[in-house]
């Protein structure tokens, strides 16, 4: 019965490990921008629409 108990709490720190590492593991200034695309064409970062002309 221990051993049971002893590998479900191994299993489960695995699982507790892989979710952590998935989390936090990007890059550290986040996605890289594609430098093809003109400055004028792209929407500003600041998460609000563009202005209305």
């Amino acid at each position: 019965m221990g051993l049971i108990l002893l590998e479900a709490l191994a299993a489960g720190l695995v699982f507790i490990l892989i979710i952590w590492w998935t989390m936090f593991s990007g890059r550290s200034k986040g996605e890289l921008h594609d430098d093809t695309e003109p400055e004028a064409d792209r929407a500003p970062d600041d998460g609000h629409p563009p202005p209305k002309p």
